[in-house]
């Protein structure tokens, strides 16, 4: 029986010869994270919970901001005689 040849792994060309990655394949897997991260932040925010949190939000915002032109307004009647 002859000897098969042994089929060779291709390298992975995101790999440089000592099994580091490349700067690109580094830079590639990160867009392709930020990207997904993105796009499941916009389907997260169209559903009903995603706009009830966003909602909340901007409630709690509003209402913290009220509070400190009351407090704002509190301590310049303080300062008058």
């Amino acid at each position: 029986m002859p000897d098969e040849p042994v089929a060779q792994p291709t390298p992975d060309p995101g790999y440089n010869d000592s099994g580091v990655p490349t700067f690109e394949s580094v830079q590639e897997k990160i867009e392709t994270r930020y990207g997904t991260a993105l796009g499941s932040a916009e389907l997260a925010a169209e559903t009903p919970e995603g706009r009830t949190v966003e909602e909340q939000y901007e409630a709690r915002q509003k209402a913290a901001a009220e509070r400190l032109e009351e407090i704002r307004a509190s301590m310049h009647k303080a300062d008058q005689p």
